[in-house]
């Protein structure tokens, strides 16, 4: 009851910024999902391939890593950050704006980058934020923080969904061009352009031809919605920027939100101390920092084999975890679409906000069975769900009630395999290691290149490859699954944690139980 009373409390003194850190978070879902219901429409617009498209992706995913680490930047005061949030999260309006002006592949994958900037810095500054604020306090916040993720990654594609094109919109000289390495069912879309005859642009056949009328000019309106919702998001961090006085045009005063450690870091005299001799909450976490000065750390020198061996089999199965979450939600649109399912195009938009959708309920299961359930036990079983999911939908790949039953069930394992995974890899390493930032940067890695490696897979051999694909990364993720618990075995162990840190573990582990 203390516990509940004390985090009841935090939230109502803290209520505005707290809804505006989730608020941004929502704008990263809403930027992470509409990529892949809208694909071919995309594709039409900018009159490209598959392999050239997926180019939009990885330069999305390479950014959003640049941009978490551009966001350390902004962190060190409450203006910084709130700075960064605000002009992170209009960027991203002004991205939706922008999509459907971007006629060359070359300019789409630039707007995405800035996109990616923008993710990257608000993954960063929303966290942190929010951990400074309520501290060790913070787990339910962040629960509810990564909800908005799911959240706004459900909504994207409803929203998309009532314009894409029902048609085939890729002029046939092209189409022809980007499916002659592929088998004989791709030969299939270049022979349906002789049926969209009705449509006053669908048979020329120029690739630099801007089309004019159809899908590409519809599915703008999804892009403008998108971005009129996500226009209150900026219009919150500006008002928490008044309420805290740090527009230009108010007064200065001291952020009443700065952390105690931001107080004591900027009272501290200019010489070099000890980190040792500060006291333990004003002493970063190793977790915490950026991936160089992690692996700088002086105190690995002499860690046994095992402990780095942990660190590198636990971000190789987020590797192949995140990316599947990643290459799934980005092509499982194209592949319904395809033979042999051929899927209609309205139907096929709502497989991606179907499969955010079950994660964003994931997660919120994830939280009263963590309570009750060891990490290790729960990434097993998401392992083992992902692939078993994966060999059902090959071997019922005809079958498109399979293909929604497993893109629902491929949610539900994805969603709390990362925070078991770093929940456990921590405990395993005694929280003395660099796990978080180790993780973080495997899981990052794993969605830019997947998505890559299945976009080229999916063009060169077929819509049939996809499945394979996900059984392939499933397999390797549960072989380096079951490599980590091997190495956990062998690892010798770490000092014991100090008393005090003890104690404050055991009253958040108490506090969350509760």
């Amino acid at each position: 009851m203390g516990c509940d009373g004390r985090v009841s409390g935090l939230l109502r003194r803290n209520l505005q910024p707290t809804l505006t850190y989730w608020s941004v978070f929502f704008s990263f879902g809403l930027c992470i999902a509409f990529l892949g219901p809208t694909l071919l429409d995309l594709r039409c617009q900018t009159h490209s391939s598959l392999p050239q498209i997926s180019w939009v992706f990885f330069s999305q995913q390479l950014c959003l890593l640049l941009g978490s680490a551009l966001g350390g930047v902004f962190k060190r005061t409450l203006a910084q950050s709130l700075w960064a949030l605000f002009t992170s999260s209009l960027a991203i309006s002004l991205v939706f704006v922008v999509i459907p002006f971007c006629r060359d592949v070359k300019v789409l994958a630039s707007v995405m980058a800035l996109a990616g900037l923008a993710m990257g810095c608000i993954d960063t500054v929303a966290n942190m934020q929010l951990v400074r604020m309520y501290q060790k306090d913070s787990a339910v916040f962040l629960q509810v923080l990564h909800f908005f993720v799911g959240f706004g990654a459900l909504l994207s594609p409803l929203i998309a969904d009532p314009f894409l094109s029902e048609a085939n919109c890729l002029p046939a000289n092209s189409t022809a061009n980007t499916t002659s390495r592929g088998h004989l069912f791709h030969v299939s879309r270049v022979l349906a352009q002789h049926h969209v005859e009705a449509k006053p642009w669908s048979n020329q056949t120029f690739p630099g031809l801007t089309p004019k009328d159809g899908a590409g000019t519809r599915v703008s309106y999804a892009f403008w919605i998108m971005a009129l919702i996500n226009l209150p998001v900026p219009m919150a961090v500006l008002m928490l920027l008044s309420k805290e006085r740090l527009l230009t045009c108010c007064p200065q005063r001291r952020p009443l939100l700065l952390s105690a450690d931001e107080l004591a870091l900027e009272t501290q005299p200019p010489e070099k101390e000890d980190a040792s001799s500060l006291p333990p909450k004003f002493q970063s976490h190793p977790g915490h920092e950026d991936l160089f000065s992690c692996c700088q750390r002086k105190n690995l020198r002499g860690a046994p084999y095992s402990f780095f061996a942990i660190h590198i089999t636990a971000a190789l199965v987020l590797f192949m975890t995140d990316g599947l979450t990643g290459a799934y939600s980005a092509f499982v649109y194209s592949y319904a679409v395809e033979k042999p399912l051929s899927v209609g195009h309205k139907v096929a938009g709502y497989l991606p906000s179907l499969f955010w959708g079950f994660i964003t309920l994931g997660r919120l299961l994830s939280i009263p069975i963590s309570s009750r359930m060891k990490p290790a036990t729960m990434v097993f079983i998401n392992v083992v769900g992902v692939v078993v999911t994966f060999l059902v939908l090959l071997i019922f790949s005809y079958n498109v009630v399979f293909l929604f039953v497993g893109t629902a069930s491929l949610g539900l394992f994805l969603s709390s395999t990362f925070p078991s995974m770093l929940a456990y890899t921590e405990d395993s390493l005694q929280y003395k290691g660099c796990a978080t930032t180790v993780l973080v940067t495997g899981a990052g890695v794993g969605e830019m290149v997947l998505q890559m490696l299945v976009g080229s897979i999916f063009q060169a051999q077929g819509s049939y490859s996809f499945l394979v694909c996900g059984v392939i990364f499933g397999c390797l993720a549960f072989t380096f699954y079951i490599l980590l618990l091997f190495f956990h075995r062998m690892h010798p162990g770490l000092p014991s944690v100090p008393t005090q840190d003890r104690s404050i573990a055991m009253e958040n582990s108490e506090c969350y139980q509760r």
